[in-house]
């Protein structure tokens, strides 16, 4: 990175200029970090969320309003019964032990994805935790669990086909804003930066709406070895990028400078 475009960062608080306001991650590697240590894969998902936790508290630090973790896709029930079955387990466990921990350090937790595939125990501890959290400010941490871009667009899609067949909607009243009312991730505002770990080159079905103008970090660090440290560099990384959304260089200048 050249020096011109290093960051400063505050050696009290570790408070980044130019940071993104929400990261989205897709923690990949848990399994091959299971293999290479020769321990079965739900050890990789274990230490995984040992890896979540200490990314939710970094945000806190550095001040990011919002953290969303792709935690399971809708193409993961492809997966052998025994894993998914073990994740399930693993999701419920984790609303049990976590929420309480959310709550005292101020975090919102709300959960996106499609939740009737869901067991009824695990819908009523995802609703709990999200009414218990609903007013907490500091970051909200976003679980995407049976989750698909594909199908937050399409839901979103049958949302609007449904108000314009029932006559409370024109089609040509159908706008960007519109559609973004009426996906998953309404209200929050939209990723500046994905991090992808795991050494993988691509978004595997997550937030496509989402990341018309999102910057991307590719890392092969896998997920349980992902820390606080490599999390530092990707918002190093972040800061230096110019941001235009379709705008020259020359127009991004001139509008800092004003």
């Amino acid at each position: 990175m050249s020096n011109h475009l290093k960051p400063e960062i505050s050696d009290s608080l570790g408070e980044l200029k130019n940071r993104p306001k929400h990261i989205a991650v897709i923690m990949d590697g848990n399994n091959r970090w299971a293999k290479r240590k020769r321990l079965p894969g739900i050890a990789g998902h274990r230490a995984g969320l040992s890896a979540a936790r200490s990314i939710v508290e970094a945000c806190g630090r550095y001040g990011i309003e919002v953290l969303t973790l792709f935690a399971f896709s809708s193409e993961n029930w492809r997966r052998p019964e025994e894993e998914v079955s073990a994740l399930m387990e693993l999701f419920l466990r984790a609303l049990k032990r976590e929420t309480k921990r959310l709550h005292k350090n101020h975090i919102r937790l709300k959960v996106i994805g499609d939740r009737s595939a869901f067991s009824p125990s695990l819908q009523k501890h995802i609703a709990d935790a999200e009414a218990l959290t609903a007013e907490n400010a500091k970051v909200t941490l976003v679980i995407a669990a049976n989750y698909g871009g594909q199908w937050d667009m399409l839901n979103a899609c049958q949302q609007l086909a449904e108000k314009v067949k029932a006559g409370k909607l024109q089609a040509s009243e159908i706008s960007t804003e519109l559609v973004e009312q009426h996906l998953q991730t309404e209200g929050l505002p939209l990723p500046d930066l994905c991090i992808r770990t795991g050494g993988v080159h691509r978004i595997s079905n997550f937030m496509l709406w989402q990341f018309a103008y999102t910057e991307f970090y590719y890392t092969k660090t896998l997920w349980p070895d992902f820390g606080p440290e490599e999390f530092e560099q990707a918002l190093i990384d972040f800061a230096g990028r110019e941001r235009r959304f379709g705008r020259t260089s020359e127009q991004v200048e001139a509008q800092d400078q004003c």
